[in-house]
């Protein structure tokens, strides 16, 4: 047997199955982000890597990112992920956009990491921004979409949550314990370490990061104070907007939140599913103020969050939340008698087609069982019959591949009998 050639390591094949989950999800995020007024665009797959050196981190540049030389010998990367994107293209439209701009996008994006559960090389995701609002409301409203896009695939309160916290709250709480500015990044990354290592083993790492065991108990009393948002003005505006917008259901202040990237400056969240198998977030964003200036443009407020399609597949999956694959998206065939009547036949499913249905024609002349059964495992509705009598007469047989009833009408009742069989 000769031998396939497998995928690309980190990459995914996308069967009708899979493709039906990633257009399901795609359809979820289009509908929460046109819910609030959002507009859909994109950028380019390849990017200059001058654009993320500027602020994302060397780890994201230099570890994380498919990096190559284009063959006039520039620097290029496939785009691992698309705010520094966004920042540049509002940069170069400044003065002609109407703000607060509102954006929404899903598409591909590539990492080099490690493949393991919740995470892949390549991946579909869904990144939604608004610019040119300086309020915690804007943030407030961020959260409120991915809370309406939870609840819209049947992930409830009890089921997942998304964790809040400022930036510039744990910034204050940093001065206090004497963290010098330039380990504020590290002492960043402790603390979203803090769920996925062991107790002991985070103890070892503050304390390598140059923290004293006086600041690490006090890091720890902090961490432990679910009561710290009441000292955020922003925080407390942030969570009084949410309860608002019908949402604080889903929302918890959690201080261990701090997001890696370096561009956040004040308001971060993160989504988590409470019970399944999965530790990575579901989504997560925040306010990153200072990114357009870093690309160039003029200093301008902005907030949003992204969501990969991979982490938010195995949630769904796990609590039995995936839609029921539908086969095919044509409910009805038009089946082919014998080869004299082939034309016919896709004649036939042409003038289906132009009445608005969805509609297969057998590709070739087969017994009529088997076709049949195709359009059986099709999951097809409804199976027209056209023979040497039916075509003679002006006439139609029309089957209902569920109930087994079969009739014989005109051809131009067709349209309407086929309509009574799928509304039934």
């Amino acid at each position: 047997m000769k031998k396939v050639i497998q995928s690309v390591k980190g990459t995914r094949d996308f069967y009708p199955e899979q493709m039906a989950l990633r257009n399901y999800l795609y359809g979820k995020a289009r509908a929460a982000s046109q819910a609030f007024g959002y507009q859909e665009w994109d950028g380019p797959f390849i990017e200059s890597i001058d654009l993320y050196a500027a602020k994302s981190g060397e780890e994201l540049v230099k570890k994380q990112s498919f990096t190559f030389a284009d063959r006039a010998g520039d620097l290029v990367t496939l785009r691992p992920e698309l705010t520094p994107s966004l920042a540049r293209m509002i940069a170069q439209k400044q003065g002609e956009l109407t703000f607060p701009v509102r954006w929404w996008s899903f598409g591909p994006f590539w990492r080099y990491e490690s493949p393991q559960k919740g995470r892949t090389r390549e991946f579909f995701q869904w990144n939604i921004d608004l610019l040119g609002a300086d309020s915690p409301e804007a943030d407030a409203e961020l959260i409120a979409i991915a809370a309406t896009f939870l609840r819209s695939v049947g992930l409830d309160p009890g089921r997942a949550s998304i964790f809040v916290n400022d930036r510039q709250l744990m910034n204050s709480q940093f001065d206090a314990l004497g963290v010098p500015i330039e380990k504020r990044i590290e002492v960043s990354g402790l603390l979203d370490r803090r769920s996925k290592m062991n107790p002991e083993a985070w103890d070892e790492n503050a304390l390598e990061i140059g923290l004293n065991e006086s600041q690490l108990n006090a890091l720890k009393e902090i961490l432990a104070n679910y009561d710290l948002w009441k000292k955020s003005g922003n925080l407390k505006r942030v969570f009084a907007a949410l309860e608002a917008m019908g949402v604080y259901e889903y929302i918890k202040f959690e201080p261990g939140i701090m997001r890696g990237l370096l561009y956040y400056t004040g308001t971060v969240f993160e989504a988590f599913d409470l019970t399944g198998s999965v530790r990575r977030s579901i989504l997560g964003g925040g306010r990153y103020d200072n990114l357009l200036a870093d690309v160039g443009g003029d200093p301008l407020p902005a907030t949003g969050f992204a969501m990969g399609d991979v982490v938010i597949g195995i949630v769904l999956q796990e609590a039995g939340l995936l839609p029921e694959f539908d086969p095919t998206p044509a409910p009805v065939m038009v089946t082919v008698f014998d080869e004299s009547l082939l034309l016919k036949s896709y004649a036939l499913g042409s003038e289906l087609r132009r009445a608005g249905l969805n509609v297969i024609v057998y590709p070739e002349p087969a017994k009529l069982p088997k076709q049949f059964k195709y359009a059986d495992k099709m999951k097809i509705r409804v199976a027209l019959v056209l023979g040497p009598d039916e075509a003679e007469k002006g006439q139609v047989a029309v089957k209902d591949l569920v109930t087994g009833e079969q009739v014989v009408v005109r051809r131009e009742a067709a349209v309407e009998t086929i309509m009574k069989i799928l509304n039934a």
